[in-house]
């Protein structure tokens, strides 16, 4: 027993004196960034106190210390930015497309799909997603938009007598069915099940990778299995790895009934109905040879998390600040009456969606206050050089999208909600305004994310009135992946006088 527990000691002396080495020698070439004083073996780690108090935490650190600081935590070497120059040359650089070492405490579950892939693969794989996003293809998905939209509608009128509702739940279940039909091909009615375990499922994975990401014992791999989290999180992944195979098993049987191949039809009105996501993953090739399961599987995963749960934190986010300004929700409904004309209630076309330009400004605006990603991290693998300085092999950098979102010197009264700040933008920088990332790695799905938020808010404004939840609900807000709010998104629906 003995030889046993000092083995371990060993190994666990031996990695940490790895870590310490390798930590030095990054942070002698980081000598041109801010260092902030941290404790012996955990570095920084201190510094930040869990998910519901990180957005303050890392506020806190740059209104101390600088627009650039080295963060050490438990030996990982960390740059953490807001600097405009610094962001722009990380995230448009071909030199530095990895993700961040914590994106691997979601690999569990999403494997190295497109979202946490590195090098080679992720742009083989981009290469395979990009045709399914084409912006050609977005006028087909406008009555799928509509259809799910619906049902979310209908679900509401039932709440319309109570005085507070959180309404992240209608529009999550509302976003899953939305993916799932349009870029997977498969409707799985979501909205119509109570308690989805998926939606939990998913809330549990995102909340555990942050936690990971900030705990001193969680964040090794060699102590994570020793706390409950590893477990929950194993339960968790089976869970979702069955409804993301029953997805493709579903798909796959479509795909045989059809002669083995999904070809490119057309619609009632003669145009060319492009292939779902998915059909497009089942029928492609790499190096001439079919996508794995597996493959398919962490594609489907990534897309069926990101292509729901970052449309349905903004959009319930959107929810909240129009309840709260009366006069931003007056004129954004002005507008649908402009675009309706007489008939309020008539399903919208491509073309409505098209026309919204207020909404739009106050979809970004609300994105702004509250990014659906508030942080963003790359990984470098080989010495990158910025403005003669050295950014090391092995260091992660972590961008604070939130504080550039809420820098006074890009956005004054950066609290206020008002959208009217989108009306004029020059484009001069663009890297100001990251809530769909920027660069080679920017999110692929924002041209369909920011037209399925029009159509089901278009859809929200035209059936409800949306007032604040009483008594006054304060949101805690939470990055969990994806930003939430940990007690709920609470808010007041009353029917639409038209």
């Amino acid at each position: 027993m003995s030889f046993v527990l000092g083995t371990i000691f060993a190994v666990i002396v031996a990695v940490l004196g790895y870590r310490w080495y390798n930590l030095l020698s990054i942070k002698q070439k980081l000598n041109w960034v801010t260092h902030i004083p941290g404790w012996p073996l955990v570095g920084n780690a201190l510094e930040f106190g869990g998910t519901e108090v990180l957005l303050n935490d890392m506020s806190r650190l740059f209104k101390k210390h600088g627009k650039v600081l080295f963060i050490d935590f438990v030996g990982k070497a960390n740059i953490f930015t807001v600097d405009y120059d610094f962001i722009e040359f990380v995230l448009g650089t071909h030199y530095i497309l990895d993700k961040s070492r914590d994106y691997r405490f979601i690999r569990n579950w999403l494997g190295t799909g497109l979202l946490t892939s590195d090098g080679p693969k992720w742009k083989g794989r981009r290469r395979i997603a990009t045709p399914a996003f084409h912006f050609s293809i977005l006028e087909q998905f406008v009555e799928i938009f509509e259809k799910n939209g619906n049902i979310m509608i209908n679900k509401l009128k039932k709440e319309v007598d109570k005085d507070s509702i959180d309404i992240y739940p209608f529009i999550t279940l509302c976003a899953l069915d939305i993916i799932c039909e349009t870029a997977m091909g498969v409707p799985v009615d979501a909205q119509l099940k109570e308690n989805s375990q998926y939606v939990k499922n998913v809330k549990l994975m995102c909340k555990i990778g942050v936690l990971r990401s900030t705990s001193i014992l969680k964040n090794n791999d060699f102590f994570y299995p020793l706390t409950l989290d590893y477990y929950r999180e194993q339960k968790a992944v089976k869970q979702l790895h069955e409804v993301t195979n029953s997805v493709i098993e579903s798909r796959m049987k479509h795909l045989e009934s059809s002669g083995g191949k999904v070809k490119e039809n057309t619609d009632e009105l003669g145009r060319k109905k492009k292939l779902a996501f998915l059909d497009i993953l089942l029928q492609s090739t790499v190096d001439g040879k079919p996508l794995s399961i597996e493959d398919i599987r962490e594609e489907v995963d990534t897309f069926m998390f990101e292509g729901h749960d970052t449309t349905a934190s903004a959009m319930t986010f959107t929810s909240f600040l129009l309840a709260g300004h009366p006069e931003v929700q007056a004129r954004a409904l002005e507008e649908q009456t402009s675009v309706f004309a007489d008939d309020l209630l008539r399903p919208a076309t491509y073309k409505d969606l098209m026309e919204m330009k207020y909404l739009e400004c106050v979809i970004k605006e609300s994105l702004r206050i509250y990014p659906s990603v508030p942080l963003y991290g790359r990984h470098t693998h080989e010495d990158v050089n910025y403005k003669g300085n050295v950014i090391p092999k092995g260091t992660d950098i972590i961008i604070f999208d939130y504080g550039i979102l809420h820098d006074p010197e890009i956005y004054p009264d950066p609290e206020k909600f008002d959208p009217s700040r989108f009306e004029e933008i020059d484009g001069k920088r663009p890297f100001n305004y990251i809530p769909f990332s920027a660069g080679p790695r920017n999110c692929i799905g924002q041209k369909f994310a920011m037209l399925e938020m029009k159509c089901t808010l278009s859809k929200i404004l035209r059936n409800f009135e949306l007032r604040p939840a009483t008594p006054k609900h304060t949101l805690k807000l939470t990055p969990e992946a994806v930003l939430k709010s940990s007690n709920g998104v609470r808010i007041q629906v009353r029917p639409r006088k038209l």
